[in-house]
C-alpha cells in the first residue's frame, strides 16, 4: 500500500513541477494530492520535519492557488528576478527556519536532523518564492533536491529518491525557462516603448 501511495505522489509531484516549469496555475491543484500523501509518508518513517514542510506545502499551494488566480491587477503576476533585499530576507528567513527545526528536531527519534532540518528550511522559502512567483525559488529547489536524493534513498523511500532527482532536472531546466520568460517580457516592453517614442 505504502509503495502505491508513493508512486502516486511522485506522479503528481512531477506534474506539479512541471507545470511550474511552465508557469502553469495546475502546479497548485496536482501539488496539493502530493503532499498531502508524502505528509502520510514521511510520518510513518519519522522524517518528521518533512511532515511539516508537507503540510506547510499544503498552505502554501491553496495561497499560490489564490494569488495566481486572482483578477487582482494590482497583484504580480509575471514571473521576475528578488531585489537585493528580497534575496537577503530569503537566506535570512532559511537561516531563522533551519535553527528553529534543528531546535524541535533534537527532541524526536530522527536520525537525520541535519539533512531534514535543512532541506526543509531550504523548501520553506523555495515554495514561499514559488508562490510569488520568483525565479531565485528553482535555486532553492534545487540546492534542496541535491540533497533529498541521497536522504530518502537512505530512508529506503527510493521511488521518492528518484522523484527527487527528476525534480532536479526539472528546476534546472525551470530556472532557464523561467530566465527566457522574463527576458521576452523586457524584449516586449522595449518594442512598446520604442513604438511609443516613434509616434508623433
Amino acid at each position: 500500500m505504502n509503495l502505491f501511495l508513493e508512486a502516486l505522489a511522485t506522479i503528481f509531484g512531477i506534474l506539479s513541477v512541471w507545470y511550474a516549469r511552465n508557469n502553469k496555475i495546475y502546479v497548485f491543484p496536482t501539488g496539493i494530492v502530493s503532499v498531502l500523501i508524502f505528509a502520510y509518508l514521511t510520518f510513518i518513517n519519522k522524517i518528521y520535519a518533512e511532515t511539516g514542510i508537507n503540510i506547510y506545502y499544503f498552505v502554501m499551494s491553496v495561497y499560490g492557488w489564490v494569488l495566481w488566480g486572482s483578477k487582482n491587477k494590482k497583484i504580480q503576476k509575471k514571473i521576475s528576478f528578488s531585489s537585493k533585499g528580497e534575496i537577503i530576507f530569503s537566506i535570512t528567513i532559511s537561516i531563522i527556519f533551519y535553527i528553529i527545526i534543528y531546535t524541535i528536531l533534537k527532541n524526536t527519534d530522527s536520525d537525520v536532523i541535519i539533512l531534514d532540518s535543512l532541506t526543509t528550511s531550504l523548501s520553506l522559502t523555495a515554495m514561499l518564492l514559488l508562490a510569488r512567483r520568483k525565479i531565485e525559488n528553482w535555486i532553492f529547489w534545487i540546492i534542496a533536491d541535491l540533497i533529498y536524493i541521497p536522504l530518502f534513498f537512505y530512508k529506503g523511500l527510493y521511488i521518492a529518491s528518484l522523484q527527487y532527482f527528476v525534480f532536479l532536472i526539472l528546476a534546472t531546466s525551470g530556472y532557464f525557462e523561467w530566465k527566457k520568460n522574463i527576458k521576452k517580457w523586457k524584449e516586449s516592453q522595449l518594442l512598446v516603448l520604442n513604438h511609443l517614442e516613434k509616434l508623433p
